[in-house]
Formats: C-alpha cells, structure tokens, sequence
C-alpha cells in the first residue's frame, strides 16, 4: 500500500476459451479412452446427478494426444479479454494467474502465460489451489490495483483436467488386492472423470471504468479455508492411508507412483457430502453477511460454482437458513453447456452473464466459489457501472 485510501476497481473486459469441440456425454469415453479397456459402471449415475450436458476437452480424439497446453488456454483467454476491454497488453502492469493443472512444476504458471503472450515486463504471479485459485488470483489484482501499485491487471483460471483423466492414468488401478480392501476406491477415482473439463477464462481489471458499456466495479472478495479443521477430501499427486493421511508421490519411487495412480485425480465423496454445504454456505456466509451487511434483497444475480445439480437445492436450503434465500431466477450458471472448469470456472460464468446483455447499471452480483480440496471458499460481490 503506498498510504493513500484504497482505490476503486473494477472489471472491464471478461473472455473465456475452450478448445476444440463439445463433447457431450456419450462421447466422453471415445475421447478420454476406457479405464482397464472397460466401460465406467460410474459414469451415467455421475452424470445423471451433476446435469452437465457437454464439456470441452484439449484432447485429439484417437490419438488422445494433447491439443493445447494450459499456457496456451489462458493466453487465448486472456487476448480475449484485452480486446473485449481494449486495451494493449503493453499497458499490463500485473498478471495472476491461478489454476490446479500448470503444464510443469516449474516455472510458475503465470510466466508461461507471460510467455505465450510474448508479454512485456510486469509483475506476474501464478496462484496454486484448486476452485478458488481463480478467485485468489483476482484478488491479488484487485488488491495490487486498489493498494495503488498497478493501474492495469491480468487475472486468470484455467484448468487442463483432461490430463490426469485419459485413460492411461487409469489403466492400471485399482489392482485387485487394493479393491479388495476398499472397494469405493474405485468410485472415488472414477468419479471425477466425468466431472471435470478443460478450459480458461481471464479479467481485465483497471482502476477506471471503461468508457461505454459496463464495468463491474469490484466492492469485496472474501476467502477463508477450513485445512486447519478438516482432512484432505480432493486430492492428486498423492495416495490417502486408511488413518487419512496423505502420502505424496515422492515417498514412493517414480515408477510406483505411476503404476499405483498417484497422479490420477481423487475425491473422498463421503467427506465431500458432509462438509461442502457447511463450509460453502452456513459457516463462511453467516459470518461474510454480518461483516459486509449482506441483504439478499439487494442481489440481482447470484453465480454459483457448484460442481454438480445435486447440490442446487443444497445450496438454496443453506441460503435460506440464513436468511438469504436468493430465488433461483436470479441464480445464473453455465456449468450444463461448458462443464466444470474448476478454477475457470467463475470467470467463464461472469463472461457469459457479462455478455449476454442481461445486466443493467447498479444491479449487484453476488458469487460463491467453494474448494472441496481441504475445504475453501471465496465469495465476491460485484456493482454493474
């Protein structure tokens, strides 16, 4: 901060990429490739309670080699949102970029991204998680841009899930001795494949409104995580013990990790069903609505990223516990049509809604992005200028 009060902030352009054609729920396992050459005995009962029509994945259908890298999604989505916002990426001061799927462990997400766009010198900073990453990383730009020590900010979530999904992380798990002793583990490394998708979206974020057309001024972010309270519940790069203990995969030699799908995507959905809505909703919102004077009245659209339907009417029942009950007309998701995106996916719903043509000058939004990883939420509350 450089002393002076904060300044204002706010959204000015919004874009969103997807590679390559939709991919609609017959079609998964044709691009993603059968698990041990077998039909998923999870994927229509996952499908038929998440609602997702279609997703997007950056994946060549036979060859299953990859069409895009992380990178290369973010900076498409980011050239979108520039032009939306037109501005040059010279005038950038700051980029943050967050995602749970970078194309290496080094060097940091952000400077690929940086990069891809043959971008100029600026502050640049890549945000690791899960969902809230993206959300984390408009944070960071907001913040840089309020505390005075950027006047024009990049952030970005993408995710590249489709890498841990196609079928040879799968093929050799779970051996038959370890579906002996836990025959759910099977279930919870199946369910996320018909889950997740590939994609990237990205905000452009100025200390000024933009000349014509709407801006979202940016009026709070609030996160907070339960990982000191609560276990591992989503997790990859590691195999979770009976006694809930979490092993990485550089406990084990290289070549065990891979054979034993340490790098498959995993999620306890016994832990997930008890504590997302409590940890999404009833304990962080009672305490935000306090502190911000939150009234539901006064919210014209609220953006949910819920990872699946069943969870809507979960949702609505905590809000309404709380006294903030939103009706679901003013609740806006594109999650059927483009899939869970993880954490993109907060910015491809602004981008839609932003596009659509449906917001009006001094309307409010009000968004939630949970984290099922160690259990994260962030909300963010937005004016239409």
């Amino acid at each position: 901060m450089n002393g002076s009060p904060p300044r204002p902030v706010f959204i000015t352009g919004l874009g969103a990429f997807f590679p390559n054609a939709p991919v609609d729920n017959d079609r998964m396992e044709d691009v993603l490739g059968m698990a041990g050459g077998k039909p998923s005995r999870a994927r229509r009962l996952v499908l038929a309670k998440n609602g997702i029509k279609q997703r997007y994945y950056a994946i060549e259908p036979g060859s299953r080699r990859l069409t895009h890298s992380n990178a290369d999604m973010t900076a498409r989505a980011v050239q979108a949102a520039l032009a939306r916002a037109q501005t040059p990426i010279g005038e950038v001061d700051c980029l943050v970029c967050g995602t749970s799927s970078p194309d290496q462990f080094k060097p940091g997400h952000a400077h690929m991204v940086q990069g891809a766009l043959a971008a100029p010198p600026m502050e640049v900073n890549s945000i690791a998680g899960v969902c809230t990453a993206g959300a984390v990383a408009m944070k960071y730009a907001w913040m840089a841009i309020a505390g005075g020590d950027a006047n024009i900010a990049v952030s970005t979530g993408s995710e590249l899930a489709s890498s841990f999904m196609r079928a040879d992380r799968f093929d050799a798990e779970p051996d038959a001795d370890a579906l002996e002793r836990r025959p759910v583990l099977a279930f919870e490394q199946d369910f996320l494949r018909w889950m997740l998708s590939d994609g990237a979206g990205a905000a452009v974020l100025r200390s000024v409104p933009a000349s014509s057309g709407p801006s979202l001024r940016i009026d709070w972010i609030d996160c907070v995580s339960y990982g000191g309270e609560l276990p591992v519940c989503m997790y990859s790069g590691a195999h979770k013990d009976p006694d809930g203990r979490l092993r990485g995969w550089r406990e084990v030699p290289i070549a065990v990790a891979g054979r034993d799908g340490y790098f498959a995507v995993k999620q306890d959905t016994r832990l997930l069903d008890r504590h997302i809505v409590e940890t999404s909703v009833t304990r962080p919102l009672a305490a935000i609505a306090a502190r911000r004077r939150l009234d539901a009245r006064a919210v014209d659209w609220f953006l949910p990223h819920y990872s699946s339907e069943y969870f809507r009417p979960l949702l609505h029942k905590a809000l309404a516990d709380l006294g903030l009950a939103i009706p679901y007309e003013r609740w806006f998701t594109n999650m059927a049509n483009v899939g869970n995106v993880g954490s993109a996916m907060i910015y491809v719903i602004l981008e839609e809604l932003f596009r659509s043509g449906a917001l009006r000058k001094g309307q409010r939004l009000l968004c939630l992005v949970p984290e099922s990883a160690r259990f994260s939420t962030c909300y963010m509350h937005f004016t239409v200028v």
